[in-house]
């Protein structure tokens, strides 16, 4: 009792006395301003106008009377040198002077109180105040020590100390202190607060409901001077008291619908009042007060069995609400702020927590698609804003497509495991990219090109099983791996084609054409030269599609014949045909990439053929020549040979081709 006495008179008087001090420091900065600048600007015009009156004067009498009415031009009369900082301003010398003006009735200094008025009239004042309310706190803590004053009384003095500071502080407001006016009806609004808190939970007055109906009453109170006022400030502290209300009277009972309801009907008001006042403030704070309840309610109460439902609902709801203000604002093609993008941001990672935390694992078919929910939902949002052909910024469109194939992406690894969740990552993957290509889109083409990556890191890393020679699994898994890539090679050459004319290149059309052979001879374009002139982004994307296709291709055929021939008893022959088989697959997937490269006019191709040809030969050099027998050696030197040779009468026999008609 004797603590919370003392800290509740500290409390009051405390903020009493600051405030006091706080006012009269304001009058005193005002008095100032309004005595010494004004009077000293009045005596600086006055010395001026006298010394612009003496010249005048003096121009009046040395000026000459004019002769004859014929036109002569007047000398220019000697006047005395003026006042430094003045210059003359001549009159006419018909006009008579104009007088001096009476000079004002005020001091050439400034006006300030002098020593004893500082004293006796500000001094003492304020020193009396502070020592009445001392006066004031210690006969109340006397009278709670003595209980002089009751518990009701107690309470009774701070309601009322905290209703009197609202009209105190719509007076100071009329008299132009806005800042102090706004802190007074802060004070006001925390005094009432501790007032209600006391009789309640302190001193059992009244009931717990009663107590939340008070804070309530008193929130909607200070959000109406924030209204009438206009004033930003006023509404954050009647929010952030309605954000405290339910703690402050907490029973310490399970009463999810009682408070959820009421911090969705808090952030309703609170999106509303940020909407049509343009208040950035409101909705970050009571984003995060309502989602420190959620969370300390799932800590305390939380039972799957009793309440899975009805959570995921209220969590939905908190989702739609915070997502609704940016939304609004897309909607209506207003830019978003970082505020903005922030609270999109913060929204869809908190609800994807909650929505993972409440589902995984039992429900992973509702979790897979409240996922595909929430992506149609951020590329919805995405679709309304402008493009970026505007003069917007583009980073909101690109948070949100960002966002959404984020929660696309996770759909997958909810329901999916093992060997199907590389499928379904190739798949997603490939349909990004070739829409990125499509659309040109700078975001997803990126994001496919990573899910291609991970998937086939998946592959590599974690095979699927693989019992029978291309009938298998793992062979599939590769099949549809190969295919995810030519998706977006092809759309990648498709644009590519459609592109910037061709400087200096030659087209597919010209270089299939026979006509056209002889010119391109006489221009010496080498044979390496690429059909057409592309981006270099483009050309890079195109090239590394096409070597990766390859690669997997030929890693999966060579797994393939590795595992065929090597099933059976662990012998040595079984070991020399693994090495052969590789030797010839290399050689003759070189030789057909050689073939198509010539066909289709593809210098990548062609350039792709020769190093896997190199790597052919040295691995027959260096590995097969010590390591096979006899017959497995001339067979791999034999393959090899004839293809090399094969290449070579390509190679030789293609100019002389390109210079027939």
């Amino acid at each position: 009792m004797f603590q919370f006495s003392f800290i509740f008179l500290l409390f009051f008087f405390g903020a009493s006395i600051l405030g006091l001090i706080a006012f009269t420091t304001a009058r005193r900065i005002e008095s100032f301003v309004k005595s010494f600048p004004l009077n000293e600007l009045t005596f600086r015009v006055y010395q001026l106008e006298k010394k612009v009156a003496e010249l005048q004067k003096l121009l009046a009498a040395s000026a000459p009377a004019p002769s004859s009415p014929a036109p002569a031009t007047p000398e220019t009369p000697q006047l005395h040198p003026p006042a430094p900082g003045v210059s003359p301003q001549p009159a006419p010398p018909t006009l008579p002077p104009r007088p001096p003006p009476s000079p004002p009735n005020i001091s050439k200094q400034p006006s300030a109180p002098d020593l004893e008025a500082l004293i006796g009239g500000r001094w003492f004042n304020r020193i009396g105040i502070i020592a009445l309310l001392f006066a004031i706190s210690y006969f109340l803590k006397l009278a709670f020590d003595n209980n002089w004053i009751g518990p009701a009384g107690r309470v009774a003095i701070g309601i009322f100390l905290g209703v009197l500071m609202l009209p105190w502080s719509e007076w100071l407001l009329t008299r132009g202190y806005i800042y102090f006016s706004e802190g007074i009806a802060g004070l006001g609004e925390a005094t009432l607060f501790v007032a209600v808190w006391a009789g309640c939970q302190y001193y059992t007055l009244f009931t717990q409901q009663t107590g939340f109906v008070a804070l309530v009453l008193v929130t909607i109170l200070t959000a109406f001077l924030a209204l009438r006022r206009d004033s930003q400030r006023i509404a954050f502290l009647s929010l952030l008291g309605g954000l405290l209300t339910p703690a402050l009277m907490s029973t310490g009972k399970n009463e999810q619908i009682v408070l959820f309801s009421y911090l969705l009907c808090l952030g309703a008001a609170a999106l509303i009042v940020s909407w049509r006042r343009n208040w950035q403030s409101l909705l970050p704070l009571i984003f995060v007060g309502s989602h420190l309840y959620f969370w300390q309610w799932y800590d305390s109460f939380y039972h799957r069995a009793l309440f899975l439902e009805r959570t995921i609902v209220f969590a939905s709801l908190f989702f739609f609400l915070y997502a609704a203000g940016p939304a609004l604002r897309a909607f209506h093609h207003i830019d978003l702020t970082n505020m903005d993008l922030l609270l999109v941001v913060a929204n869809a990672v908190v609800y994807s927590a909650a929505l993972y935390t409440l589902l995984w694992p039992a429900d992973r078919w509702p979790l897979t698609l409240l996922f595909l929910l929430l992506a149609a939902c951020h590329l919805t949002v995405a679709g309304l804003l402008p493009d970026s052909s505007s003069s917007s910024s583009p980073l909101p469109r690109f948070l949100y497509l960002g966002l959404a194939v984020t929660f696309a992406t996770l759909a997958i690894p909810t329901k999916f495991d093992g060997n199907t969740l590389t499928i379904a990552f190739a798949l997603e993957g490939s349909a990004l990219a070739w829409a990125g290509l499509r659309t040109h889109g700078a975001l997803l083409r990126p994001a496919g090109y990573i899910l291609l990556a991970i998937a086939a890191l998946r592959l590599m890393l974690q095979p699927p099983a693989a019992y029978t020679f291309l009938w298998n699994e793992r062979f599939a898994t590769y099949l549809v791996l190969i295919a995810g890539l030519l998706v977006p090679l092809w759309a990648a050459s498709s644009s590519s084609a459609t592109s910037a004319p061709s400087q200096g290149g030659v087209s597919l059309h010209a270089a299939s054409n026979p006509s056209s052979r002889a010119d391109l001879a006489q221009r010496a374009i080498p044979l390496h030269s690429p059909p057409a002139t592309f981006s270099s982004g483009l050309e890079a994307e195109i090239a590394s599609l096409s070597v990766a296709t390859n690669f997997f291709a030929l890693l999966a055929l060579s797994l393939e014949f590795w595992d065929y021939l090597g099933r059976g008893s662990a012998s040595s022959d079984h070991s020399l045909a693994q090495h052969l088989a590789i030797s010839i697959l290399w050689t003759c997937y070189a030789a057909a990439l050689i073939a198509a490269g010539l066909v289709r006019q593809s210098a990548l191709l062609r350039w792709q053929a020769l190093a896997l040809l190199g790597v052919a030969v040295a691995k027959v050099f260096l590995y097969d020549l010590a390591s096979l027998d006899r017959v497995y050696r001339i067979l791999s030197f034999f393959i090899l040979g004839s293809v090399l040779l094969a290449v070579s009468f390509l190679y030789t026999r293609r100019p002389s081709r390109s210079g027939s008609p």
